[in-house]
């Protein structure tokens, strides 16, 4: 017996739709490169849109085309989020702080059509200039006033270009799972590998991602994504928040600087903002050092790296709470997230704040499990640690170009359906999930294995330690021991003794390092997360003191 249900298409036009006409009135606030406070409605927002699609066949985009964009979070790129994946090409974000090969590598293997560009990224594609023949336009995001010099040939003024078309445009209706958005990953070995989203999966995703317990999305709400558009579709924030009808403050090419995000925070009245660790780190210095604070900010939520306790606890002295969560580009990223459960009310501060230093709980769409070194399902107990792997509608089943065959090679599904994250993780007994380390980061020693980064965050937790970085290093004994490297804080001073003697209280004995060496800077990669591969090639040849 089939259901007598209608069987509408999940279009990501469908929310621009709603959203125009539930709350036309709603704010979208901008700092751009050319305009250091832009401010316009959700009315504005999707006439506009209407007039990009309306450009895009004039610039020979069609259906299908992948159309780059390397840009802040701003107005104009929220608006190519809707033009183009409305118009059936895809969306194909591309972050301007990775290497210039590896951005030379993604347009080239995306075959990108035509890229839009923020104006201070303009600098960039001047430099890649010879390796750009096949991109047919360059548009640049600004007014025909903030043009820049170019030696470029095929570059237009993103204003000018809508300027001449109507805000008249009907969004096609076709298959829901037509790709509507791309997104490439950046390891720290290999090329880049494309991950691509669809119509379905971005809108089951910004649904789930609107749950009460996951970021509350509502029109009373007024959000600021810091997290970049051009990672992982800002975690889905531009379609859950928009969808909702919530006020939108975007920080444009400002998001590390904590002086700006106080003030748009203060007063645009920010309640609830998105970014990585770095981020927020910015920002409560800054709040320290101008004695100001965050009256509105209720939640912040946390992901793209471990959490460091003292982040949570120095938001907490503001009334902040941070919600963590867990995802990757991967899983569109929303993976798990941080949320009480009903018998959870009475826990003490520090319990709390364990709680929050974890990874969080599944969201509904997401199927999650930890398996031996035999792909043997572990317990859920918060003792057992194993390869975490995932499932569900808004999970890479391949990656483009890439076989898409499950349990073959370069492709990242198993012969089961399950995606290998390529994190360890335990599961407790109430489903907070903890990642441990990277698979291919653990520390192996003695039979055991030891977590990167339960050092790491314990040791950053040091007031005269700025960042550190946990790597196993060859024992003749245990075959590996955990080496922690360190960059102090300007005119710190400390020994390797100090810092091991301070994390002994905290540390399991066995995870202590065996040794603290001190470094001016880490090595990170394009993204800015630890190049741990880089600091093993450094430590390559280490040998730890009084071992024979």
């Amino acid at each position: 017996m089939q259901a007598l249900m209608m069987n509408s298409q999940l279009m990501i036009s469908s929310i621009l739709v709603h959203a125009e006409r539930n709350f036309p009135e709603s704010e979208i606030v901008s700092v751009t490169a050319d305009n250091p406070l832009h401010r316009y409605t959700y009315k504005d927002f999707a006439s506009r849109s209407r007039q990009l699609a309306n450009v895009l066949p004039l610039l020979g985009a069609k259906f299908g085309d992948r159309i780059g964009t390397l840009a802040w979070n701003d107005y104009r790129h929220l608006e190519l989020y809707y033009g183009v994946s409305g118009s059936g090409m895809v969306c194909h974000t591309i972050n301007p702080k990775l290497f210039p090969e590896q951005i030379v590598y993604i347009i080239k293997h995306a075959q990108d059509k035509v890229l839009f560009v923020d104006l201070l990224v303009m600098p960039l594609i001047e430099a890649l200039k010879a390796h750009l023949s096949e991109v047919e336009h360059i548009v640049v995001l600004t007014d025909k006033a903030h043009m820049p010099q170019t030696t470029l040939t095929n570059v237009k003024c993103y204003e000018e270009l809508l300027a001449t078309q109507s805000d008249q445009f009907d969004w096609p209706q076709f298959d829901e799972n037509t790709a509507s958005g791309m997104c490439y990953t950046s390891g720290t070995t290999g090329n880049p590998k494309g991950v691509v989203y669809s119509h379905r999966s971005t809108l089951l995703h910004a649904l789930a991602g609107s749950l009460p317990d996951v970021t509350n999305a509502s029109t009373k709400e007024t959000c600021m994504p810091v997290v970049p558009m051009f990672h992982v579709n800002a975690w889905g924030i531009p379609y859950g928040s928009i969808m909702a009808g919530s006020k939108m403050v975007m920080p444009g090419p400002k998001m590390a600087d904590g002086a700006t995000l106080q003030t748009l925070i203060e007063s645009e009245g920010v309640t609830y903002s998105s970014g990585v660790p770095t981020i927020w780190l910015a920002l409560l210095n800054y709040l320290d050092q101008s004695k100001t604070t965050l009256s509105k900010l209720t939640r912040v939520t946390v992901g793209g790296a471990a959490c460091p306790r003292t982040i949570i606890e120095r938001f907490l002295t503001y009334g902040t709470k941070v919600v963590q969560g867990w995802g990757m580009t991967e899983t569109s990223p929303l993976g798990t997230v941080f949320c009480l459960k009903r018998d959870m009310t009475d826990l003490s501060d520090t319990e709390m704040v364990d709680l929050q230093c974890k990874q969080g709980r599944g969201v509904f769409g997401i199927q999650m499990r930890i398996v031996d070194d035999n792909n043997q399902e572990l317990p859920w107990d918060g003792v057992a640690f194993g390869a975490l792997k995932v499932r569900g509608p808004w999970v890479a089943s391949g990656y483009y170009g890439l076989s898409q065959e499950p349990g073959s090679e370069g492709c990242p599904v198993d012969e089961h359906g399950w995606f290998d994250t390529g994190d360890v993780a335990t599961i407790d007994a109430n489903g907070f999930m903890q990642i441990t380390d990277r698979t291919k980061d653990v520390i192996k020693s003695g039979g055991e294995w030891v977590s990167s980064i339960e050092i790491e965050n314990a040791a950053v937790s040091h007031p005269m330690i700025a960042e550190a970085a946990a790597i196993g290093r060859y024992h003749p004994k245990w075959t590996e021991r955990p080496l922690l490297v360190v960059v102090l804080k300007p005119g710190a001073s400390l020994s390797s003794q100090e810092v091991i003697a301070y994390l002994t209280p905290t540390l399991h004995k066995w995870s202590l390092p065996d040794d603290v060496v001190f470094v001016t800077e880490l090595p990170h990669t394009a993204t800015g997360k630890l190049n741990k591969l880089a600091l093993r090639k450094t430590f390559e040849d280490y040998q730890f003191p009084n071992v024979s």
